[in-house]
């Protein structure tokens, strides 16, 4: 006997033992009870009609081409999603998004890289090995790449034994066969001349004390993945926000501290721009490549972050502009004349462009800072945190990371220097007020070629469309 057998013969036993009049209202109500589920049921089918036609209508509303699983994953990205955008003027800057890319694009990136590419540009005098004064360096770099290889003199390119001291132009030899680690340690005086042996009052290394210092061939030594990870590499960056960059800034906070703030992390995403595009994919195969998810989960998704690059980069390109009649008559000498004529073309097409000039003449008013009473104290205190975000360099476990490191921030500091020790309403002594060592002037267009190079990687890695007229749109960059 199955079950719904036994089932109704219970139903009709039981029916024997109750009156007749019972087993009538009880039919009657089972009647009833079978309407109401039919309708329940027909009430049901017709919202589960309407809600599949409804969702129906929302995935061709998000195009065609789109396609979207019910069940929330997206094999291409949805532009229904309201975007976070960064229309119109970069914040505390005076250009917009838009033509900051124009530029960018059509002038000041390829400029730039043929710039830094110069061999006067290319060699970076750096102190690498210093004890840090905040804590014991207990940095582990995890790739031998992190390190920078030192080649001893005897197996220098011939060019550098030369009495000139000429440097080369193109040879990119090292005793170890890897390109990305040479050192080159030509000496100062033959290298270069005609520069002021001058310190930077933001940063923490003297730049006028030669010993120990060390010639790096920055193309050579390329700011990328070097697996530089860990609690090590966490404190320096949660020490430089926390106690120097004021990250929580209160609502009232002065506009100084902001911008402050404001050039550190756009130097932070610009870093972790070019760790993205560099990235070693697989280690086992020596494989590099673009990372996109990491420039994702880094930057892209942190639209402040990318606000704060735009401005870091307009920054650093109004300290190149305000010092180019000083930039145009500079003296980049190397002992090669048709290289450094070229250079000092180059400098000067840079800082008279006239797209710049007319698209963009000043990108950041630095004359609206350090106003009323407090203003001269404010920029001690300032310049006094900038010093100390300095001296952690020497704290970086990693020497290549050190090297860029250290690069940069003496950018920064010395388009800070240019900024706020130059009277901008007195044009004829600029030149004569401003007085910029040749390592100065190498770590600042260097730091503007980085933030150049980072604004593109924006748009070259990011998915196409997620980034348009300052825009980024979260729901299409979920799809990396």
């Amino acid at each position: 006997m199955t079950v719904s057998e036994a089932g109704t013969r219970f139903r009709h036993s039981s029916h024997r033992f109750l009156p007749s009049g019972t087993v009538l209202d009880m039919a009657g109500e089972l009647e009833e009870h079978r309407r109401r589920r039919s309708r329940f049921w027909g009430w049901k089918s017709w919202t589960l009609i309407t809600l599949t036609a409804i969702l129906a209508v929302s995935v061709a509303a998000c195009g065609r081409q789109h396609r979207i699983s019910l069940f929330g994953f997206s094999t291409k990205e949805c532009k229904c999603t309201s975007p976070h955008k960064l229309t119109g003027i970069v914040e505390d800057c005076c250009c917009d998004y838009t033509t900051v890319d124009t530029l960018n694009d059509h002038v000041l990136h390829p400029l730039l890289q043929d710039l830094v590419r110069t061999p006067f540009f290319r060699y970076f005098k750096v102190k690498l090995w210093c004890d840090c004064p905040f804590w014991p360096d207990d940095g582990m770099c995890r790739l031998r790449d992190c390190g920078v290889c030192e080649c001893p003199e005897h197996e220098f390119p011939e060019a550098f034994k030369g009495p000139s001291g000429q440097l080369p132009v193109d040879d990119l030899k090292c005793q170890e066969g890897k390109p990305q680690a040479m050192v080159d340690r030509t000496l100062d005086k033959k290298a270069f001349r005609g520069w002021m042996e001058t310190d930077n009052p933001w940063t923490y290394d003297d730049e006028t004390d030669n010993s120990e210092m060390t010639y790096v061939n920055l193309l050579l030594n390329p700011e990328r993945y070097t697996g530089y990870m860990g609690p090590s590499a966490r404190r320096i960056w949660d020490t430089i926000y926390k106690k120097h960059c004021l990250k929580d800034l209160p609502g009232d906070a002065s506009t100084e501290r902001r911008v402050l703030y404001k050039l550190i992390s756009g130097m932070h995403s610009s870093i972790s721009a070019h760790i993205a595009k560099e990235y070693l994919l697989d280690e086992g195969k020596n494989l590099w490549g673009p990372n996109p998810t990491l420039l994702f989960e880094r930057v892209l998704k942190h639209p402040d972050r990318v606000r704060n690059l735009y401005f870091t980069f307009l920054f650093v390109l109004r300290a190149v502009t305000k010092a180019g009649d000083y930039l145009s008559q500079a003296e980049y000498s190397t002992m090669n004349s048709l290289e450094d004529q070229n250079t000092l073309s180059l400098a000067k097409e840079l800082v008279y462009n006239k797209r710049l000039q007319s698209a963009c003449p000043i990108p950041f008013d630095e004359a609206k800072l350090w106003k009323g009473e407090n203003g001269n104290e404010l920029k001690s205190q300032i310049q006094l945190q900038f010093r100390n975000i300095s001296a952690l360099m020497d704290c970086v476990g990693c020497e290549k990371c050190r090297l860029w490191g250290k690069l940069q921030i003496l950018g920064l500091g010395t388009a800070m220097k240019i900024l706020f020790s130059v009277d901008s309403n007195d044009l004829i002594n600029q030149s004569a007020q401003l007085q910029l060592q040749r390592n100065e002037v190498i770590a600042l267009i260097n730091l503007l070629s980085r933030l150049s190079e980072s604004v593109k990687i924006l748009h070259d890695l990011a998915p196409e469309n997620a980034i348009k007229d300052g825009q980024i749109a979260v729901s299409s960059l979920q799809s990396l």
